[in-house]
């Protein structure tokens, strides 16, 4: 059986020691909270949507990011299909409709001539149909063909195909057919044999478990994936879900983690010129530093990111990064930085692709209100559209920003309710340091947390305790780095940290520890 590298044959994620194709661009389009979309297949990039004029710019939002291209890889020795050159010109493969923009400011499709691709099939000609309309902000023309793509996935077993009705899913906000189709995918790659295409899915996976806010899922397929891309030899896949366990990382405020994967995720993202990669990573920083309450930090790394200008992030993850770029900026005391980017917020959340964004922009309203009246109406139209979106992150955020406005207006009945109601969220979906965070702020609101950090390994982060229960398990150092696709050192670290905090001196008490708690 073929293995199919990418959804086109094509291998877009070679080895690290090659460079991206000059001249073209990944069109890795919305996303939302926690990831993106996947790097797409079209070698094109999409600027939909964004208050600019004129068509996306090849040098603009991830220019020059298609990955580099090395040899395929399977796990069973498939043949390979046709295989993109990192020096030559991209094949030419009649699905693959590649959108550069023209003369005129407008992009329009290579290999148009009828043939045995797109052209006779109508699957891939919705495809096409729904990302042309994308690409011409023309929204409302992209809904019909992508929905058709979704249903003729339904029956469809081949990888290529699945992975292109995830992104179609993941495009219109459907993030549960998404992760089916993604699952799928998943499960034909591995059928084939294919570990390049394994990697792929994974990507696939992990994405939408972020956006349906199931970190701790996206974290697992992000650590598998890493394993597979490595083993295919597809350096920027592996960055790709670096950057992932960042951000998963970021939530659960394992500072040390997040600066091991962003790191790993933006030697190869710089180097191979990946601006999904790099945005991800840089935002995953940001947010560990705002859950370590230091907004000034954040501030600062989000703030080129997210405003105008050449150094503004891929289209794809800015947008999803405005809201903590709002929140840091209001707590920093620099309201006036934020302003203007809620407009950008509000196109974003009207596009409808971003279940969260409604919630997430009136929290953003919230935060710069001019008077009380108004704060308090847009933090409970935020919490009313969070009971619709769900995702208890997102929410435990906006709880935890209400009562400390609450505390600090004396309303101290009520914020004690929104703040013990954002720590139980946070403490159920791992967030650590925002738990933290939360019980700062019932203190200082006169009330205990009720759970204060207790003694143990509930001492440990979420990446500290990984360690901890591989090493339990007679795992070496070098073992578990592999097992959690982190580097040999960033485990010795986490381990000498958890020696110090459980006050165990050698493995063997380390061992004996963590079964005493498991009994």
């Amino acid at each position: 059986m073929v293995c199919l590298n990418t959804l086109d044959g094509t291998d877009t994620s070679g080895p690290a020691d090659e460079h991206a194709a000059p001249g073209t661009a990944t069109a890795e389009v919305f996303a939302d909270e926690g990831g993106a979309l996947p790097a797409d297949e079209y070698g094109t990039t999409s600027e939909a949507f964004a208050d600019r004029g004129g068509a996306p710019r090849a040098d603009e939002y991830g220019a020059s990011t298609t990955e580099a291209r090395g040899a395929p890889a399977s796990r069973g020795g498939g043949a390979p299909a046709a295989v993109r050159d990192a020096d030559g010109p991209p094949s030419a493969d009649p699905t693959e409709p590649t959108v550069p923009p023209t003369e005129g400011g407008q992009p329009k499709l290579a290999g148009a001539a009828p043939g045995p691709g797109w052209a006779r099939d109508p699957f891939f000609r919705d495809y096409r149909d729904g990302m042309r309309a994308l690409l011409a902000r023309r929204p409302e023309h992209a809904a019909g063909p992508l929905r058709r793509v979704l249903h003729q996935a339904r029956r469809d077993d081949r990888p290529e195909r699945l992975l292109r009705a995830a992104a179609a899913a993941l495009l219109l906000g459907d993030v549960h057919a998404a992760r089916t189709a993604g699952a799928r995918a998943l499960a034909a790659a591995r059928n084939a044999e294919c570990v390049a295409s394994e990697a792929r899915a994974l990507e696939y996976l992990a994405y939408g478990e972020l956006r349906a806010g199931r970190h701790a899922q996206a974290r697992a397929h992000a650590e598998e994936g890493v394993r597979a891309a490595l083993m295919a030899g597809h350096r920027n896949t592996a960055a790709s879900h670096r950057a992932m366990l960042a951000l998963a990382a970021s939530i659960e405020g394992d500072t040390a983690a997040v600066a091991g994967y962003a790191s790993a995720a933006l030697v190869t993202a710089r180097r191979h010129g990946l601006a999904q990669t790099a945005t991800l990573a840089e935002w995953a920083t940001a947010r560990a530093d705002l859950a370590r309450g230091r907004p000034l930090d954040a501030a600062d790394r989000l703030g080129p990111l997210v405003g105008p200008g050449p150094r503004r992030g891929h289209f794809a993850v800015w947008m999803l990064a405005v809201p903590c770029f709002v929140e840091a900026a209001v707590l920093a005391g620099q309201p006036g930085d934020a302003r203007g980017i809620v407009a950008d917020l509000a196109r974003w959340a009207a596009f409808g692709a971003d279940p969260h964004a409604p919630a997430q922009l009136a929290r953003c309203r919230a935060l710069l209100a001019a008077d009380d009246r108004e704060a308090d109406g847009h933090y409970l139209r935020a919490l009313a559209l969070h009971d619709e979106s769900g995702g208890d992150f997102e929410r435990a955020r906006t709880e935890l920003l209400y009562g400390r406005w609450l505390r600090r207006r004396r309303r101290l009945r009520e914020a004690r309710s929104r703040l013990g109601a954002a720590l139980v969220a946070f403490e159920r979906c791992g967030a650590g340091a925002w738990a933290d965070q939360t019980r700062g702020e019932l203190r200082a609101n006169g009330a205990t947390s009720g759970k204060e950090p207790a003694a143990g390994l509930s001492r440990l982060t979420p990446q500290q305790l990984r360690i901890a229960r591989h090493v339990a398990e007679g795992a070496t150092n070098r073992e578990v780095a592999q097992r959690l696709a982190v580097s040999t050192r960033t485990v010795d670290y986490h381990l000498r940290n958890v020696f110090a905090a459980l006050g165990v001196r050698s493995r063997v008490e380390l061992a004996r520890m963590v079964d005493q708690e498991h009994r």
